[in-house]
This record gives C-alpha cells, sequence and structure tokens, in this order.
C-alpha cells in the first residue's frame, strides 16, 4: 500500500502530525500484515515521497 494525500496550500511538506500518523499506518499495515511501501504528499505542481527524502528510516 501507498498513502497519498493533498495539502490544499500547495506545500508539500510533511508536518510533524503526518510524520506521527504514518509511523502509526506502518505499526497497523505490520499487524495486518500489509506493507505499507511509501507515503506521497502532493501540492501544487510538486511532491514530496518519505522514501525518496530519506523520511521513511526514520520513522
Amino acid at each position: 500500500m501507498v498513502l497519498v494525500h493533498n495539502h490544499p496550500s500547495g506545500d508539500p511538506t510533511p508536518q510533524p502530525r503526518t510524520c506521527d500518523v504514518t509511523r502509526q499506518l506502518r505499526g497497523a499495515g505490520r499487524v495486518l500484515g500489509i506493507d505499507v511501501l511509501d507515503h506521497v504528499i502532493i501540492g501544487e505542481g510538486r511532491y514530496t515521497s518519505f522514501v525518496e527524502k530519506g523520511i521513511w528510516e526514520a520513522l
């Protein structure tokens, strides 16, 4: 599974709460046997991938 959501502000920078929720969803995925592979935030013409930015390993 890949988590994806948009930021209406147009800025795809992850907020601390987004990282917290992502950590929780990865944990839930482990319990359920679902691989959560990435979290992508879409902004205005830009995106942030937690995997590409190296955030994924820190969660």
